[in-house]
């Protein structure tokens, strides 16, 4: 008699301990899962796009603080306020608007853009506008997100909970005030770039500016024209003014770089010629990817640019040597951010500008005492001082254990791909720790970032995941991997930047991707599913590819009848959909290797 014993068919494949059922589900069937998002800007607004595009049966909702889309183009109004690189690269790469009404978009066109995308490609069914997440918790035992939610309209506060939390906040979201002795006894009107008061008459005032940064850089020329003020600017820190961004693309395109507002005849041609206006698009995106090589230290197009810029910034000072004498830097551009500022440097020349480069030393109610012992009186102080990217968000995220991620990022923030960090499980972000870029479309990195998450989001979903954490190791390398890499860039120059952390001063790039935009493109392509730790929906021990369901595909099975929205669609899918034009890669005859396609962009997983 054979000692064999034959194996339980129906115990798990693994050790036994769990009874193994087949799902009774077809194997891309969508189970119900909760999907929070924190912020409705750029970020927000494309995953309330791309998630009700892509997945289904997703109770998706999208929690914004303030009263209108548009995330911190609608918090800054401040006067002068704009984007810095051209309007063309700042906007979805779907969704081409050809009225802009200048190369360098004032905030207000940019925020209703994002209303009109939101509103046009159906996200704004998901928003909740002033509705402000008060903290997040990890419940280990649902493997649930707990919100504590409070609507900023009427105080009302409830709880939410969700299988995926998002971040989809910027990084430019937490004002910075300046630690400054004295502030809040100042007698006057006090204001932060990103609260502005529109109501503030400023004629005839004594305006004092601190900082001169992008956002001080743009309010400066605005309120040097304004009737009867006098103007102090408190400047301690060295920067680059370089001619305006794609410039050289300009010219390319017949366009005078001294002209940035776009004539009715060139309105008239991005409107009624879709080609012209794709190509102008094309070459604003090949001239932003191909000046990667300027990140780097001592590069050619490093110490072109420093000689370039330097001299301009001594012409466009001519009248007031000294300022241009105490800006100009010795670090490399893009050490701190650089920004073309139409009309800074010659605002800066004007007789109703005061430049101060001594130190603060308090604010008194009547003005401003410097460490020199100079009194400077002034009616309004403007702090243009930027925002908190080196910090947590404001309001408590809680995840596995009770570690909250104030205390995860520190010493300094970070981010597995500037988009997962440990133990946190399903939380992702958009625009986290290393995500901004030195040179190319930040745009086209949100989105990269953007679909990831979804492809993350599906993943738990179809194969009944119910968490996907990082692994700490590959947090760990990534950490030692942008330190390395940013060694032989100009970032890490001596200069005060908020790439940098602990404030600015600090050690580690916490601001920037480490590569250049089309490396991140590349990086975020395809995620790689064995940096992550995973927990089944059907608990530990259970049958792994219990998710392959019951044999069926959701393609052809049968619409049921009382599921039918009037269609007529028999099916839930196309039972051949695989010959379909759209889903159909038809090779070259002969040399299949000349395809056009991976000629732009090599193949990938």
């Amino acid at each position: 008699m054979s000692n064999h014993q034959e194996e339980n068919p129906s115990s798990n494949s693994t050790n036994g301990s769990v009874p193994f059922e087949i799902k009774d589900a077809p194997i891309d069937g969508h189970r119900r899962i909760k999907v929070r998002v924190i912020g409705a800007g750029y970020c927000g607004i494309y995953l309330g796009i791309r998630i009700p595009q892509r997945l289904r049966n997703v109770d998706l909702q999208i929690y914004e603080k303030n009263a209108g889309v548009g995330g911190t183009w609608w918090v800054n109004r401040y006067p002068g306020v704009a984007c810095d690189i051209p309007a063309h690269a700042y906007q979805y790469t779907f969704h081409s608007k050809p009225d802009w009404s200048t190369f360098y978009a004032p905030g207000s066109e940019i925020c209703a853009y994002l209303r009109d995308a939101a509103e046009r490609f159906g996200a704004t069914r998901f928003i909740k506008l002033s509705h402000e997440v008060v903290s997040c918790t990890w419940d280990n035992e649902a493997k649930k997100w707990i919100l504590e939610i409070r609507r900023t309209d009427t105080g009302e506060a409830f709880r939410d909970d969700a299988d995926v939390l998002i971040a989809a906040r910027g990084a430019l979201s937490n004002p910075s005030w300046p630690d400054i002795p004295g502030l809040k006894d100042f007698a006057g009107e006090v204001m932060h770039s990103a609260m502005w008061k529109d109501d503030y008459d400023f004629r005839n005032k004594r305006i004092g500016v601190i900082g001169n940064g992008s956002s001080a850089i743009q309010i400066v020329p605005s309120l040097q024209k304004v009737e009867g003020t006098q103007l102090s600017c408190f400047v301690r820190s060295k920067t680059w003014i370089t001619n305006p961004f794609g410039d050289v693309v300009m010219k390319k395109l017949g366009l005078d770089p001294k002209i940035l507002d776009f004539s009715p005849e060139q309105l008239t041609r991005f409107s009624t010629d879709p080609e012209w206006l794709f190509n102008f698009r094309k070459e604003i995106e090949v001239d932003g990817n191909i000046i990667h090589e300027v990140t780097l230290r001592d590069s050619n197009m490093q110490r072109g640019g420093m000689t370039l810029f330097r001299d301009s910034m001594q012409q466009r000072l001519l009248s007031k040597p000294e300022i241009a004498q105490f800006l100009i830097p010795s670090f490399g551009i893009g050490c701190r951010r650089p920004t073309p500022g139409p009309g800074y440097l010659e605002a800066l020349g004007e007789s109703n500008v005061d430049f101060i480069t001594d130190g603060i030393e308090k604010v008194t109610p009547s003005g401003v005492q410097l460490a020199s012992g100079r009194d400077v009186s002034v009616d309004v102080l403007v702090c243009a001082t930027g925002f908190q990217t080196s910090k947590a968000p404001p309001f408590p995220i809680i995840g596995r254990g009770g570690l909250t991620l104030a205390e995860r990022y520190t010493p300094f923030p970070e981010a597995y791909l500037s988009v997962v960090v440990d133990p946190f499980p399903n939380y992702f972000m958009m625009l986290g720790p290393n995500s901004a870029i030195g040179a190319g479309s930040l745009n086209s990195i949100m989105e990269s970032q953007g679909d990831y998450i979804v492809k993350c989001v599906r993943k738990l979903q179809k194969e009944d995941y119910a968490t996907m954490t990082v692994k700490r190791e590959r947090v760990q390398d990534w950490r030692e991997f942008c330190h390395e890499y940013f060694k032989k860039t100009v970032y890490t120059d001596k200069c005060n930047s908020w790439y940098k952390s602990d404030g600015g001063r600090g050690d580690r790039i916490i601001g920037l991707w480490p590569g250049s935009c089309l490396h991140a493109i590349e990086a975020l392509r395809a995620p790689r599913w064995e940096d992550f730790e995973w927990e089944s929906r059907d608990g530990a021990g259970s049958n792994m590819l219990r998710w392959l369901g019951n044999g069926w595909s959701v393609t052809h099975c049968k619409v049921e009848e009382d599921a039918q929205d009037g269609g007529g669609q028999e099916y839930q899918g196309d039972p051949a959909w695989y010959l379909e034009p759209r889903f159909l890669n038809v090779p070259l005859e002969h040399r299949p290797e000349d395809d056009k396609e991976f000629k732009m962009r090599p193949f990938s997983h």
